[in-house]
């Protein structure tokens, strides 16, 4: 079904320039960038799929069978995302705040054309309808000038204001002090109208200042992601399904010192450490659904991870599945991703649908891939700007985990943090 070559590329860094350049000519593109943080779990260093053959687009409606029927009928690669608001296909629960963006709520596609990077080294997959394009799509992208182009800078508005996010804190605290929930995701969005960007030269910029093992740029004709994730939902390979919430964060310094303490206190803290914990518990309890009996184990538990602007707490959550098992009801099971929603996590949809301003649409859904063989990718959209080209209107959303121990003055300083190299590369 596809033509595979491989070549040796001279400069990897370079040469990712010139395919993200290339690639904007195309109505679909996923660029996925691991920006060689180390990891275990990494196929790639970055990857390439453009190109639609066949796609599926859809609102949540009976979306995970569909994309469960798409992907056992085409057997072939697929790119594309999940939105947060499928919860509404698993459980009885709607979505009705504001959407400013309008995002399908789920969308992939099976790419013409797929170039991979690991090292030196490039594979480009080519389904057989365009391999005779291969070459002299090569010879194009080795010869693309990458551009930069400056856009102005963005009236940048906030949804929620700070009065406003500080009461509707206190409000989830009240539920969680009456025992309706344990923990809840509690996010707020920054917006723009009237936005005229240029969604791969931001990207690029926020790409560079972040530098996350996750990264993302998606364009779906005038939707765009431009995608900073520094968090992997699930992803699977073989028999293993992998899991790695983040809950905890903490800020960087120049000084080594004051950088090394910063880490240290993260680690230490009682709060971050109770919230990580509490979504293993949920994340466990996820897995478990499609998992051989007493294979769900941790790996690691509140490790802290270094980032190019905070320090995270990760823990690695693993389990073993059947070879038989439906990627889709892997998926399916778990979404959305504990990190994101809370415990109980249906209470805790309903509760932040209640105080939400936002539709939350893409941001804390997934964006990522699954193979020919049943194996799958998916990173948690968070750090990342959404863009309607159409609408001219673009938007990122910052939040935080509301535990019993939440001071909401503090979960609001977190979630600015967090809205730092959105702001910066916005404001420009």
């Amino acid at each position: 079904m596809r033509t595979v070559i491989s070549k040796k590329i001279e400069n990897p860094e370079a040469f990712k320039s010139q395919l993200l350049v290339w690639s904007q000519q195309f109505r679909e593109v996923v660029f996925l960038d691991s920006n060689n943080y180390p990891s275990q779990y990494s196929s790639f260093d970055y990857a390439l799929a453009v190109d639609a053959f066949t796609a599926i687009k859809t609102d949540c409606h009976n979306a995970f069978e569909d994309v469960k029927q798409y992907q056992q009928q085409t057997k072939d690669w697929l790119f594309g995302y999940l939105s947060y608001d499928l919860k509404n296909d698993v459980e009885a629960l709607q979505s009705a705040n504001f959407d400013g963006l309008d995002f399908p709520d789920l969308f992939f596609f099976q790419p013409k054309k797929l170039f991979f990077v690991k090292g030196n080294e490039l594979e480009i997959h080519y389904l057989f309808l365009c391999d005779d394009e291969l070459e002299s799509d090569f010879h194009d992208i080795i010869n693309y000038k990458p551009q930069t182009t400056n856009h102005k800078p963005l009236d940048i508005k906030q949804r929620t204001s700070k009065e406003s996010y500080l009461h509707k804190v206190s409000a989830m605290l009240e539920h969680i002090h009456r025992g309706d929930i344990y923990e809840a995701n509690f996010c707020m969005e920054f917006y723009a109208e009237n936005a005229s960007i240029n969604p791969l030269d931001i990207y690029q910029k926020l790409n560079s200042i972040s530098k996350p093992p996750l990264a993302t740029f998606f364009k779906n004709n005038h939707h765009y992601l431009l995608c900073a994730s520094p968090e992997r939902y699930l992803r699977k390979e073989g028999n293993k399904v992998i899991s790695q919430p983040i809950k905890g964060t903490a800020k960087r310094y120049l000084d080594t010192v004051l950088d090394e303490n910063s880490k240290k206190e993260l680690s230490e803290n009682p709060k971050e450490r109770s919230e990580n914990i509490m979504i293993v518990d949920l994340v466990r309890n996820d897995l478990s659904h499609t998992a051989s009996k007493g294979s769900v184990e941790v790996e690691e538990l509140c490790k802290i991870y270094s980032f190019e602007q905070v320090h995270q707490m990760i823990s690695t959550v693993v389990s073993t599945v059947d070879i038989a098992t439906s990627p889709i009801e892997i998926i399916r099971t778990t979404f959305p991703m504990g990190s994101m929603t809370g415990a109980p996590k249906i209470s805790a949809m309903k509760i932040i649908e209640e105080l939400e301003d936002t539709k939350r649409g893409l941001y804390s859904g997934a964006v990522g891939y699954f193979t020919p063989t049943n194996d799958f990718d998916f990173n948690v959209v968070i750090r990342s700007i959404l863009y309607n080209a159409q609408n001219e209107y673009s938007s990122f959303s910052v939040g935080s985990a509301i535990t019993s121990q939440a001071i909401p003055e503090q979960e609001y300083e977190e979630c600015l943090l967090k809205a730092k190299a959105m702001f910066e590369v916005l404001s420009e």
